[in-house]
């Protein structure tokens, strides 16, 4: 998972990286050495969504490159969410449609917090995974992939938000684009529900993670992302998932 690439151009970078990542993985919830964690994605999180695209993602993206609109102004938002899950289902990759008021919710805190950090559960541990809003896309990289690639590191999940029904429907589709060298989808599903999580709760202390990360990043407790996750729940849901496709 950790990128084959970087395994064979460089692996004393790649064990150098394993080795923090271990030692991030043994300190307590709440431990804060943040100094060179803040530096690093300070650096290198405006960079994201902003590369070209490559390793088979689409570039511009429109909602009416995969949907007829047309089609669909004279059915209710219920007729449309059925559609929009029944074409997605047969697809390895993930969707979701999303109540226009809670997108609103997200969206508006994504103007005053861009970037965010989210947590994958692996089997040893926890894997940090870097978000970055670029307008309606929302662009995901693992951290160590930031750390050792800097600049060069490309997005490996980028969700795309069409907002172009939620005015006369109430409603907003989403959908996904994912590098299946990286990620499968049911960890892609993992890190696009600690969307919903982070932006979309009501509790302030949740969202406060968000705000701390990027706005006062000083403060900010990496551990404390894994702690939230945990108390969700979406963490024991993925590793539940991943027991059963080792069966």
């Amino acid at each position: 998972m950790f990128g084959l690439p970087l395994i064979r151009s460089d692996p004393a970078a790649f064990e150098s990286r394993l080795e923090k990542r271990s030692e991030f993985q043994k300190q307590p919830v709440g431990h804060s050495r943040q100094g060179d964690f803040i530096k690093c994605v300070e650096q290198k999180t405006d960079t994201l969504g902003k590369q070209s695209l490559s390793g088979g993602f689409t570039k511009d993206k429109t909602l009416s490159s995969i949907f007829n609109i047309d089609m669909v102004k004279d059915k209710t938002a219920e007729e449309i969410k059925q559609i929009w899950q029944q074409y997605f289902s047969a697809k390895d990759t993930v969707y979701a449609v999303i109540p226009g008021e809670k997108f609103d919710l997200i969206w508006n805190r994504a103007q005053s917090c861009p970037t965010f950090l989210c947590a994958l559960p692996r089997r040893e541990g926890y894997e940090f995974f870097v978000g970055q809003w670029t307008g309606p896309e929302l662009h995901f990289t693992a951290l160590i992939n930031i750390q050792t690639r800097g600049e060069a590191a490309a997005s490996q999940l980028i969700l795309y938000h069409y907002p172009e029904l939620k005015h006369e429907k109430g409603i907003v589709l989403m959908t996904a684009e994912m590098d299946s060298t990286f990620l499968n989808v049911a960890e892609a599903q993992c890190i696009a529900n600690q969307v919903q999580l982070f932006y979309a709760t009501d509790r302030k202390e949740t969202y406060g993670l968000v705000e701390t990360f990027n706005l006062r990043p000083n403060e900010f407790k990496y551990m404390s992302v894994i702690a939230e996750l945990e108390q969700s729940g979406l963490a024991a849901k993925l590793k539940c998932a991943q027991n059963q496709d080792k069966t």
